[in-house]
């Protein structure tokens, strides 16, 4: 019986899930640092368009990307919902500027498919795979593939 637990645990995946705009989408919880409310933003002078700037969390300094316009989606003013989740993506800390956090979520593996060529406006180079849950799709991130080497290069200069 403790066999068949093990393989059970394995097949789940646990994800932070959140909104933009009228997608949810959801990322693996052990690249999740934390979540916090947003705070004032210093711009950057000469970075890339979807970087926001960057933050001071604790003493680190932490460049801010904004999901909306990395994914080439309308802009909106951040509101009592907007939460920066703090992600380490290869060895680099990075806030990801989110509409809102839904929850933590635990899926089985066996219920996401790998994506379609595009989903949602989102290029599907970044997306791992679609959840199937009960009333609605979740759109899993490939935190690994939403930046570039080139743009990895330039956040780590900021």
């Amino acid at each position: 019986m403790n066999d068949m637990h093990k393989r059970q645990d394995a097949e789940l995946l646990q994800l932070v899930t959140f909104s933009i705009g009228d997608e949810e989408f959801g990322v693996d919880i052990l690249k999740v640092q934390e979540i916090i409310r947003t705070m004032e933003i210093t711009k950057v002078p000469k970075a890339p368009e979807f970087v926001e700037g960057v933050i001071n969390l604790r003493g680190k300094v932490i460049p801010i990307i904004d999901l909306r316009k990395r994914f080439g989606m309308e802009t909106r003013a951040h509101d009592k919902n907007t939460r920066i989740i703090v992600i380490e993506i290869n060895n680099m800390i990075v806030g990801f500027v989110v509409d809102s956090v839904s929850e933590v979520l635990r899926i089985s593996a066996d219920t996401v498919e790998p994506p379609p060529p595009v989903v949602a406006g989102v290029e599907s180079e970044y997306i791992k795979g679609v959840g199937k849950l009960a009333d609605r799709l979740l759109i899993m991130l490939d935190l690994d593939r939403l930046l570039s080497r080139e743009e990895k290069d330039v956040l780590s200069q900021v």
